[in-house]
């Protein structure tokens, strides 16, 4: 008895025993943990890898390094492009699936243009991408089907999180320094979807934790409703809100009574 109480007030005691709680908790966590959803865990086709490897050298290297481990400007904390790995395959197909990378010149925002390559280069740049660490993958068909989401919740979710920005009927608004939040009509449903997964340009990730699989597939069935859906008062004057109604009042409804006021002068004269 003596020995095990002189063992218990020895000083490193105390540390022995919290390496031992951490590992056994490290342990468990690990084994329990469930596996992040929108993670790139099944195994890549080996040629796709090297493909799209390949294109990566001759495409995407001079800004984010021969290895995608990024580059900077030597200007500061710039860079000219920041390394990919984790970003996941959902990365590469929004960002070159809608034509914004690679960019033809540097920008404070990459913007939306013609798609340079086609759906299997674009396949073979998100493997080899993925490759180097897991992230979010490519969203399913029925990840981004609209008709199987509730418009409704994703009406309320939009607005919650993302309204401030994109506008309250998705419209794209002004950000600071010449960024933008960009409109959503017309956007697919997958470009949508991942572009909540990987958060681009200054628009926040909203993981599975954040926004669940299914309340990511709501959001599009929203934005999909908004597209589908006519403006029974008239003209939306590109659904902007009060500023463009107040100027179109003002313009419109000051120039007749101008005009009236006008006329009857004359017609008095």
């Amino acid at each position: 008895m003596n020995a095990l109480a002189a063992r218990r007030r020895h000083p490193a005691a105390i540390a022995v025993l919290l390496m031992i709680g951490l590992f056994l908790t490290g342990a468990v966590y690990a084994a329990v943990a469930p596996e992040p959803a929108d993670a790139t865990t099944k195994a890549l086709p080996a040629q796709s890898v090297e493909e799209g490897k390949a294109l990566f050298r001759a495409n995407c290297a001079t800004c984010h390094g021969l290895n995608a481990e990024g580059r900077a400007t030597g200007q500061g904390d710039k860079v000219a492009g920041p390394p990919l790995a984790g970003v996941g395959a959902a990365a590469v197909d929004f960002q070159v699936g809608t034509g914004r990378m690679p960019m033809a010149q540097p920008g404070v925002q990459a913007q939306k243009g013609t798609v340079k390559f086609d759906e299997d280069q674009i396949a073979a740049l998100g493997a080899y991408v993925a490759s180097l660490s897991p992230g979010p993958a490519v969203p399913s068909d029925e990840a981004v089907d609209a008709s199987k989401g509730d418009p409704a919740l994703g009406g309320e979710l939009f607005r919650v999180n993302c309204a401030m920005c994109h506008n309250f009927a998705g419209s794209g608004g002004a950000l600071t320094r010449g960024k933008y939040a960009p409109a959503l009509k017309d956007v697919s449903a997958k470009h949508i979807y991942e572009a909540m997964a990987t958060g681009p340009q200054s628009m926040p990730v909203f993981n599975d934790a954040n926004v669940t699989p299914e309340n990511k597939r709501d959001i599009i069935a929203f934005l999909d409703t908004v597209d589908r859906q006519e403006s029974p008062g008239g003209l939306t004057l590109g659904s902007l809100g009060p500023v463009t109604e107040g100027l179109f009042a003002w313009v419109f409804g000051l120039g007749i009574l101008v005009g009236c006021a006008v006329w009857l002068g004359s017609k008095a004269a």
